[in-house]
């Protein structure tokens, strides 16, 4: 499970909690800059945080492949590494996925202040709200957990690479979770990366949930990753029979 953009492993324990429940081993890797590492290189690209998961695949399952699952930002780090490991990545889940349909200038304003540590608390978690959460839903759960120097290092990543490098997952199954009321990823994304790879992409759309969507809405996120985990880990024979 890949975290969002500037944010740690610990935004993935419940649902870590209930894919390991319905009997799957969830694996959360911190990104560089958490804990005790130190953060990304200034030359950093999105196939270097790709090198690290397959690296956490490798050391943590003997080289099986997996499913692997990216939240946010996290979408395009899983998306690299299905598309440079297929080996190794079988699938990819993509929660609040985005990449090509841009979001609205005041909303990326929103985006960059929740990162701004030095800003008063209420004034910047109306930002976190604004750019984050559905209307109505508290954004609190969000206000710690931000690592502004992660976050610039990853949105160097991205601009380095380009899109088309990692938008279609490589050949992997995909499963989009769609936040209906997501503004930093609209769903016209979802829709985009269903074009992209024909065949290969079911998506799921989540009501009363924007693009933070795990605090928003977690029973849902949890039905939806463990149905399409379920699917993916059935014998081949068994699914063609079903479907």
């Amino acid at each position: 499970m890949i975290p969002s953009l500037g944010r740690g492993a610990s935004d993935f324990r419940l649902l870590a909690n209930a894919v390991a429940d319905a009997g799957f081993r969830a694996i959360c890797p911190e990104p560089r800059g958490f804990g005790r590492s130190a953060s990304y290189s200034a030359d950093v690209r999105l196939n270097d945080l790709a090198d690290d998961v397959a690296d956490v695949i490798e050391s943590s399952t003997d080289k099986r492949p997996v499913i692997v699952l990216g939240h946010a930002f996290g979408n395009r780090v899983a998306r690299m590494s299905a598309a440079l490991r297929p080996d190794l990545v079988q699938a990819v889940i993509l929660l609040a996925a985005g990449g090509k349909v841009a979001m609205a200038p005041h909303i990326e304003q929103s985006l960059l202040a929740s990162f701004d540590l030095s800003l008063p608390e209420a004034e910047r978690m109306g930002h976190v709200a604004r750019a984050f959460f559905a209307p109505g839903n508290e954004p609190t759960a969000w206000r710690d957990g931000w690592r502004r120097d992660v976050a610039e290092a990853q949105i160097n990543a991205s601009q380095r690479t380009s899109v088309d490098k990692w938008w279609g997952a490589g050949r992997a199954s995909i499963l989009v979770v769609q936040p209906l009321q997501d503004v930093l990823a609209p769903p016209e994304n979802a829709d985009a990366v269903r074009e992209a790879a024909p065949g290969r992409v079911q998506i799921v759309q989540i009501d009363r949930a924007g693009h933070a969507l795990l605090p928003e809405q977690p029973a849902a996120v949890a039905r939806a990753v463990i149905e399409f985990s379920s699917q993916i880990s059935q014998p081949k024979a068994k699914l063609d029979r079903d479907h």
